[in-house]
């Protein structure tokens, strides 16, 4: 089987990228919008919160990187929100209660992590399925 340990630096990456996200937008919540030059939120409270659950993925992701075989599985509560994030966005501009240029979230919170997620799930699944 396939070693885990080598999509270690990518969930460290991961976890500091989150961090790095989730506490700035905890401190600046606005700062999104401002930069895509967007109405500014009537309630940033919501999007502190949403930094919030951003910095927290970032513990798991660094469990994952210290320990991929044994935290592996984590990986699952990371994808879910990787996808169903995006999935959520084009729904919501689909529907215009978000702007597509709020797209650009999606792209570096969720897309572009991807690559390594989907096939370090796939070598977890596999693990925890033959065991």
């Amino acid at each position: 089987m396939e070693d885990l340990r080598r999509y270690r630096k990518w969930f460290y990456a991961a976890a500091a990228y989150n961090f790095v996200w989730g506490t700035a937008v905890g401190l600046f919540p606005n700062l999104i919008f401002q930069m895509l030059g967007l109405t500014l939120p009537n309630y940033p409270v919501l999007m502190q919160c949403v930094g919030m659950v951003v910095g927290v993925y970032a513990i798991g992701y660094w469990m994952i990187g210290v320990n991929p075989e044994r935290f592996g599985p984590f990986v699952f509560v990371g994808l879910a929100g990787k996808v169903l994030g995006p999935i959520g966005f084009v729904y919501a501009a689909i529907r215009g209660d978000l702007p597509w240029a709020f797209g650009w979230v999606n792209v570096t919170n969720d897309l572009i992590w991807l690559p390594a997620f989907i096939p370090f799930a796939v070598l977890v699944a596999r693990r925890e399925f033959s065991r």
